[in-house]
């Protein structure tokens, strides 16, 4: 009985930086789950991929090369769905830099990435959310992909740090108004995690070691277990919470 609720099928989720890692792997296990899916990414041959997947799990998948920074164009491929129940709102990016040493130009791309996109995504999605009818009646679940640098900080992490404390803000404000709607608005929050985009950070043996120290488990995330999280983010299973993070830090945010 309870394990329905875990259960998308007929939902529609729309994933963004899915091409590759937490995104992929979150559009995957949401297509497990019986979700039909709208993946994003900037890269054709990784969405062209993630489809083929898609198609033996049984589940119809759309997918669209964008630049999630380019509003016109990410607002046309929202607007033209018929239906969309799950936003995970993954794509984003960092540039480790010590604060007296950031570029303006980094800064300034990785604001435009990590908190005004995921802005105008989640409101974009969240309009086309409430023009289905019973949308109270079926609720809706927006996941922002946040981590536990939203809760914390680190060397050469400030401005990625603004970016996601930025965005729990976000995620508390937009779980107030939307509630009204059944529409959920959730983050969720990793530790380091093993994935291409980490993979060159990681190779740093001292930066490895250091942040190895820092997670109470001892090892780094896979990202199966984020993706997990992010399902019964988005599923009934967590039909109840709204406005909060699920940390999967390791122990990280315990200290």
């Amino acid at each position: 009985m309870y394990l329905k609720k875990y259960n998308l099928k007929n939902k529609v989720a729309l994933i963004t930086g899915a091409g590759k890692g937490l995104g992929k792997a979150c559009a995957l296990a949401l297509a497990e789950a019986g979700s039909n899916l709208i993946v994003i990414s900037r890269t054709k041959k990784d969405l062209d991929s993630l489809e083929k997947i898609a198609r033996r799990l049984k589940v119809k998948c759309k997918s669209y090369v964008c630049d999630i920074t380019n509003y016109n164009q990410i607002k046309e491929i929202i607007n033209k769905q018929p239906k969309i129940d799950i936003l995970i709102n993954n794509a984003g990016t960092n540039i480790p830099e010590h604060f007296l040493k950031v570029k303006t130009e980094n800064m300034v791309r990785l604001v435009k990435i990590n908190t005004i996109a995921a802005f105008n995504i989640a409101q974009l999605v969240s309009i086309k959310m409430l023009q289905t009818k019973n949308r109270k009646k079926i609720g809706g679940s927006i996941v922002n992909m946040s981590s536990q640098m939203g809760h914390v900080s680190g060397p050469k992490r400030s401005v990625y740090s603004m970016n996601k404390f930025g965005l729990e803000g976000l995620t508390k404000g937009m779980a107030l108004e939307l509630a009204p709607y059944n529409i959920r608005v959730n983050t969720v929050c990793p530790t380091f995690v093993v994935t291409p985009m980490t993979k060159k950070f990681l190779k740093d043996k001292k930066f490895r070691k250091d942040m190895l120290n820092n997670i109470s488990l001892g090892r780094f995330a896979e990202m199966s277990e984020i993706a997990s999280a992010v399902v019964f983010m988005a599923s009934d299973a967590a039909s109840m919470i709204t406005g909060t993070s699920l940390l999967v830090d390791g122990g990280w945010t315990a200290k």
